[in-house]
């Protein structure tokens, strides 16, 4: 069973290494260019990959690890909810996916800060990243369905949630790399991406934002 594990574990490392390196191409490029497209379906394709096969994979003899598959899902749903984003530059309304994918994730998003409390009250060791990922989760979760709400009025922020969701799913593979890949398994490692990730994000959304601006009076 083991020489089957390491196989997956090995093809999911694969396909996060496209993931990492797509990414990083992407966001170095300019932005709605033809490579820009092309990079980005292949962190997708990447991300997506290695994240189904991780699914298996933490609940497999001597690697279960409830942890690790709450991120994954998180992951998918930044990837998959990243991507239907640009569907609302000219959508109008959310349908049953939008909402299904978000409502997904807030009651993931609830389970892992309800395990992160849990953790807390038991002093178990990292217990705080459960309340910190799951945290992110619920925040964006709950900003979908407010979007969803108002999808008229807040149309010219689908640039901004698309950028958001996929810098998301690329501080999750550099998060990846650091842990898994150098062995680097702190608390800082963990949450330091999400940081740097977060910090660039914001400077996206002001830079954004007057253009979506000009947009709408137009």
């Amino acid at each position: 069973m083991e020489p089957a594990i390491k196989i997956l574990i090995y093809i999911h490392a694969f396909f996060g290494g496209i993931g990492l390196m797509t990414g990083i191409g992407s966001i170095l490029v300019k932005k709605g260019n033809a490579l820009h497209k092309r990079l980005g379906k292949l962190f997708s394709i990447g991300m997506l990959t290695s994240c189904i096969i991780s699914l298996f994979i933490c609940w497999m003899p001597n690697h279960q690890n409830i942890f690790l598959f709450l991120i994954g899902l998180f992951t998918i749903y930044l990837v998959i909810s990243g991507n239907r984003a640009t569907a609302f530059k000219h959508k109008t309304k959310a349908n049953f996916t939008d909402k299904l994918i978000s409502g997904s994730t807030l009651f993931f998003s609830a389970i892992m800060i309800a395990i992160g409390f849990y953790c807390q009250l038991k002093n178990i060791q990292n217990g705080i990243l459960f309340l910190f990922f799951g945290g992110f989760g619920l925040y964006m979760s709950i900003k979908d369905f407010m979007f969803f709400k108002n999808v008229s009025e807040m149309k010219k922020k689908w640039l901004f949630k698309h950028i958001g969701k996929m810098t998301g799913a690329l501080i999750a593979s550099v998060t990846a790399f650091i842990v898994a890949g150098i062995g680097l398994g702190n608390l800082i490692a963990w949450i330091t991406p999400s940081i740097f990730g977060t910090l660039y994000i914001v400077y996206w959304n002001r830079k954004t934002t007057p253009k979506a601006d000009k947009m709408v009076k137009a």
